[in-house]
């Protein structure tokens, strides 16, 4: 059976762009398709929703793909999210209604892709016959499949088989599936299902063509892809790659050059722009089935450095976090911005003294040796950063740790560690509480408040949720006689985040009452630094 090349760029890759692509990039794209033989585009969603603006392709409206030029030899498809046709429960005729109310003779729709989750499939299901006789081809695309059991998908090839569906889709949507198991999931719904099928796969592992290639061997021909795998999270199986794959040796592939034309003068710009594509965040977020939209937050958030994200990552894959819940994410952020709380009084031991904070730079391993050297002649008050280890333990006094999901994938390496944890132990979840109820705590209180530094008895404010603040509020609070930085490197190039940290040191120095603070390993951060070797002379 012939395969059949559904691109889906303009409806998945507005994930990227809500969905408002400019009408020279879409006329080029469209030209590129039908040159390039590719047989659907799915140009995007169909939706009623209306919160927060989306571009024209959220919605895909008759009104509007009028005004598009779609070449002749192009089939055009719309996809719904099945939660749309139902409504307490059930489906909804006049839902669709409002969705459809053209017949496909008066649309330049010919296909609708209903997505929708195992729960809502039968409900669903109920949409088939009235598309049908609005003269619509109709497919249905099971998201997360992979998260349902082998009962599940037996049923979805048993409840398809009552329809006639022209096409039965399965994805990969949080990009974990493996050839084998793709091998497995068409095996149990074929046990029902007999019509053609689809997959769409995810590049989370870097196996989005293999999985579809591993599929289309095993007679599943509708085959779905992206330019550059244009696409939520990491994106998709590639176009202009999936149709080279398909090549027979015998094929011209001078059709493919305006497809690549298309890529230099259009996609590859956006690629750098938005950043898709596998990484290895969404490699985890494949392999411990998280969803995507997750990663995609916090790559787009400066706020998180690569350890809140791994820390993030590492409290979601417990969770069986199948949808994208925006309020958990920033729940997980600003956690501190209730009223701060603390029993622990910093100036019983910092008063008037120096304070070594160890950051977690290679500064602190480097230079170790000088380090310790300050340490013994000196005897200042020795801060290390969550679980930094790069000097002899017996030197380090105290640890500082305060983000809740940090010190939740942290727990059983600071069990194992000698020194007080400093931490805002009352204001933390009872989980956390709990990983901790045999470690020594000295318990200061943290309140997030932007773009402020605040020192108080058994608390701080601080401007944002990073160790390094709360180690700063800390040493403020403590009124310390001075800072120095260890392992405070900083980052290369015009790495943003280097601005984010000199605007908190700098918020810092000119906060009333802090403490003067130097640099004592190599750092591009603007601070005053000194040689950690000087000062041993």
């Amino acid at each position: 059976m012939k395969n059949v090349i559904l691109d889906c760029t303009l409806r998945d890759g507005g994930y990227y762009n809500n969905w408002d692509f400019p009408m020279d990039l879409v006329q080029d794209y469209l030209t590129a398709m039908e040159d390039s033989k590719i047989d659907i585009v799915e140009i995007g969603f169909r939706s009623l929703l209306n919160n927060g603006f989306k571009g024209p392709y959220a919605y895909s409206t008759d009104g509007f793909l009028n005004n598009i030029d779609i070449p002749e030899k192009l089939k055009i498809c719309v996809m719904v999210n099945g939660t749309e046709l139902i409504k307490d429960g059930e489906y909804s005729k006049s839902r669709l209604d409002l969705l459809f109310p053209n017949t496909s003779l008066n649309s330049k729709v010919d296909i609708v892709r209903i997505a929708c989750h195992y729960k809502d499939f039968k409900e669903a299901l109920k949409s088939v016959n009235p598309l049908l006789n609005k003269g619509y081809s109709v497919g249905f695309n099971i998201m997360q499949i992979a998260q349902c059991n082998d009962d599940e998908i037996i049923s979805v090839g048993l409840d398809a088989s009552k329809y006639n569906i022209d096409v039965l889709y399965f994805a990969d949507s949080f990009g974990g599936m493996t050839p084998s198991s793709v091998e497995s999931i068409i095996n149990l719904l074929r046990l029902n299902w007999k019509g053609q099928m689809g997959i769409h796969t995810h590049d989370n592992m870097g196996l989005a063509l293999q999985n579809t290639i591993k599929a289309n061997s095993m007679g599943v021909t509708w085959l779905d892809s992206t330019v550059t795998g244009m696409g939520r999270g990491p994106g998709n199986a590639k176009t202009e790659e999936l149709i080279m794959e398909l090549f027979n040796k015998n094929e011209d592939l001078s059709k493919t050059a305006s497809l690549l034309k298309l890529l230099k003068s259009h996609f590859i710009p956006l690629q750098k722009s938005y950043e898709w594509g596998k990484n290895p965040y969404y490699f985890l977020s494949g392999k411990f089935g998280i969803h995507p939209s997750y990663i995609q937050k916090m790559l787009s958030d400066s706020r998180y450095n690569e350890t809140d994200m791994l820390a993030v990552i590492n409290h979601l894959k417990g969770d069986g976090i199948r949808k994208y819940n925006e309020a958990k994410l920033n729940s997980i952020l600003n956690f501190y911005d209730k009223p701060s709380k603390g029993t622990w009084d910093p100036q019983s031991i910092i008063k008037d003294r120096e304070v070594l904070i160890l950051g977690t730079g290679p500064g602190v391993m480097n230079h170790r040796i000088g380090i310790q050297d300050y340490i013994k002649l000196k005897n200042p008050i020795v801060i290390a950063l969550n679980t930094q280890c790069s000097i002899d333990s017996e030197l380090i006094d105290y640890r500082v740790a305060c983000h809740p999901v940090r010190l939740l994938a942290d727990c059983k390496i600071h069990t194992t560690l000698n020194q007080p944890l400093i931490t805002p132990f009352s204001m933390l979840p009872n989980n956390v509480k709990e990983e901790f109820k045999n470690k020594s705590i000295l318990d200061f209180g943290i309140k997030i408040h932007h773009n402020n530094f605040e020192f108080n008895l058994n608390s701080c404010v601080v401007p944002n949720h990073l160790v390094m603040s709360y180690a700063f509020g800390i040493a403020g609070s403590g009124k310390a006689s001075k800072i120095l930085l260890a392992g405070y490197d900083g980052y290369k190039d015009e790495d943003p985040r280097n601005d984010e940290m000199n605007s908190i040191i700098k918020l810092f120095v000119n906060t009333i009452n802090s403490p003067e603070i130097i640099a004592v390993t190599p750092t591009r951060y603007d601070l005053l630094c000194q040689s950690i070797y000087s000062l041993i002379q």
